[in-house]
């Protein structure tokens, strides 16, 4: 007897980022240095370009694509910009945030202990991703948190 398929794969969560970067090998290979990330997977597409590939930080799937245009796939470089940060929980925020600056990306908010109760920091990759990392510090209740940001913040 078959066995059924899961609709959901093993190691995938319900929402899984899928990013074009111009350059996704170069992608996966700085994902690998700056966020500890292990390869699962590539496609090669047309023109030694890669049509989907698969790598893992930590428990959690994120899915690439280089650049296609005439599939409607462009990234943040050529776009210039996005308006989406991927969050990154981490055990250590300041490390974290060290290895990836030192793997090639631009520091935009240096870690800093936030309102909120996390140890906050920001990165940009080099192929125009904004990844923001956080390890959690304290407990706050959504009503001192109110007031925090009422207060002005951090």
């Amino acid at each position: 007897m078959d066995k059924p398929v899961k609709p959901i794969e093993d190691g995938m969560h319900t929402v899984t980022p899928h990013l074009v970067c111009a350059g996704a090998a170069d992608a996966i290979a700085f994902y690998a240095r700056a966020f500890g990330a292990t390869e699962i997977m590539r496609l090669p597409g047309p023109g030694g370009k890669l049509a989907h590939a698969a790598v893992r930080i930590g428990d959690s799937m994120v899915m690439l694509t280089d650049e296609f245009p005439d599939w409607d796939a462009t990234g943040p470089a050529t776009l210039g910009g996005s308006p989406v940060t991927i969050h990154l929980a981490v055990a250590d925020v300041d490390a974290a945030f060290e290895r990836a600056v030192e793997a090639g990306a631009i520091a935009r908010m240096a870690p800093a202990d936030m309102f909120w109760g996390d140890r906050y920091g920001v990165v940009e990759d080099p192929f125009g991703h904004r990844w923001s990392m956080a390890t959690h510090i304290r407990d706050v209740s959504p009503e001192d948190m109110a007031a925090a940001m009422q207060q002005g913040c951090p």
